[in-house]
Order: C-alpha cells, then sequence, then structure tokens
C-alpha cells in the first residue's frame, strides 16, 4: 500500500504531530506546499491546523484528489481549543464540510488534536487578527462564549502547548 501523511502548518505543532506519526508509522510525511500527486497514494493522513476556521491547505491539497473509491483518508486537525468538546469538534467539523467535497467527507476518518500558540513567533497579520478576535470576544457574557472563545481568551498573548503525543494512538490504530 502506498501511504502519506500531508500537513498543513505555520507555527510548528502540526509539523511536529506530523513527523511523530511518521516515525511511529514509517510513513513519509511532507509539508501540502510540496506535493505533487495525491491521486498515487492509497491511504491520505491529512493533519492541518486551524486558522481562522479553516484547516491550512486542506482544501487545496484534497481538491485533487480522483476516484475516491480506492483511498482511505484521514483528517487530524490541530487547534487551540479542548476537541473534547462536543460544542468546538461539531464547529471544526462544519468548517471541514465547506472546504471539502461532499464525498471526501463522508469517506474521512476525523480526529482532533490540541496544539499550541506563542504570541511571540505571530507574523504580524496573525498578530493583528488574533487580537481583533480577542477584542470581539472578551466582552460576550460567559454563557455565550464557545469552547474556542474562550480558549482563546484563556490563552491570549501567551505561550502555551498542548501537544499531546500519546494523542496519536487512536490515529496509528485506525491506519
Amino acid at each position: 500500500m502506498n501511504n502519506i501523511i500531508i500537513y498543513g502548518s505555520h507555527y510548528g505543532t502540526t509539523k511536529q504531530y506530523a513527523e511523530e506519526l511518521s516515525r511511529r508509522t514509517n510513513i513519509e510525511a511532507i509539508s501540502f506546499e510540496n506535493v505533487k500527486e495525491i491521486n498515487d497514494y492509497d491511504k491520505i493522513i491529512y493533519l492541518g491546523g486551524l486558522y481562522a476556521g479553516g484547516v491550512l491547505g486542506m482544501a487545496k491539497t484534497l481538491k485533487k484528489l480522483n476516484q475516491l473509491s480506492n483511498k482511505t483518508i484521514i483528517l487530524v486537525t490541530v487547534g487551540l481549543a479542548d476537541p473534547t468538546d462536543e460544542e468546538n469538534v461539531n464547529n471544526i467539523r462544519n468548517n471541514i464540510k465547506r472546504q471539502v467535497q461532499k464525498e471526501v467527507f463522508e469517506k474521512a476518518k476525523i480526529f482532533h488534536l490540541r496544539g499550541g500558540i506563542d504570541y511571540s513567533k505571530l507574523k504580524f497579520a496573525h498578530k493583528t487578527m488574533m487580537k481583533l478576535l480577542y477584542n470581539a470576544v472578551k466582552n460576550i457574557s460567559q454563557e455565550k462564549q464557545t469552547a474556542e472563545n474562550r480558549a482563546m481568551i484563556e490563552t491570549y498573548n501567551k505561550k502555551v502547548n498542548f501537544v499531546d503525543f500519546s494523542t496519536l494512538d487512536k490515529i496509528i490504530n485506525e491506519i
């Protein structure tokens, strides 16, 4: 079987997960920017960082897919908010649904991992976006805040790392 791990990572936590998954499974990990032909693979494991509701590189990469019948697709998101929170998971899945073909979404096994953020390393545009987002949600009443909002407020302007390689076990079992 011809397998590949593809990842989209701006600041490194998704890449860390992809490299560790590669090490544990002996499947090559490659950035989505370097993927030439995705249809050559039978099993595609895509790890993407969550940015502004989207999964980095996922739509661009998976739109190249055709002949889905003989493919196994595993999608893994990496974000700040708690992936055990049902509301958060529903929001992520709804965003994925808008980014990929219906057939891809229905066929994919989807997993969610927790990443991290270091505001001191953010590019100006991302820092500005996070500040605008923070200012928009910080005054929302507690009852109306989502898990994503709370995670962003709690971690704003800090360095936090929730990377936990043991959470890869469920993905490895699926592979």
